[in-house]
């Protein structure tokens, strides 16, 4: 008797970038059930409901009410969200000091080289 499969278990942090994925492809604000549907249907409409009610909690969505359900959007773009979870990080450390220099320590010659740029144009544009 052949052993039936059972579909792969995905991870939360999966699931969240494929929900987060689905709003950055709307053309506006989308509902729970919009995105179940843009997945693909295989997700529970209660899934889809806790991983954006996760996202929110994250500071990676916003909602707004839409009759008796809300509409989501994403709150910022991929480079966005992945600075904020480097700030969360960052915020949770008690000796930012030694992350941070450990951080830089760390980066490649060519990460380094657009770190220093990057902080240059920043402090030129608080001259202005």
């Amino acid at each position: 008797m052949a052993e039936q499969q059972r579909p792969r278990r995905r991870g939360q942090g999966e699931l969240e970038a494929l929900v987060l994925e689905a709003l950055r492809g709307a053309d506006g604000p989308a509902t729970a059930g919009w995105v179940q549907e843009r997945l693909g249907g295989d997700l529970a409409y209660t899934t889809v409901i806790t991983i954006l009610t996760r996202l929110l909690a994250k500071g990676a969505v916003t909602r707004e009410r839409a009759g008796r359900s809300f509409a989501w959007t994403p709150a910022s773009d991929q480079a966005g969200l992945a600075a904020h979870k480097m700030r969360k990080v960052l915020d949770s450390e008690g000796d930012r000091e030694a992350v941070l220099a450990s951080f830089v320590t760390g980066l490649g010659p060519d990460d380094e080289r657009l770190l220093r740029e990057l902080l240059g144009q920043s402090r030129n544009e608080g001259e202005d």
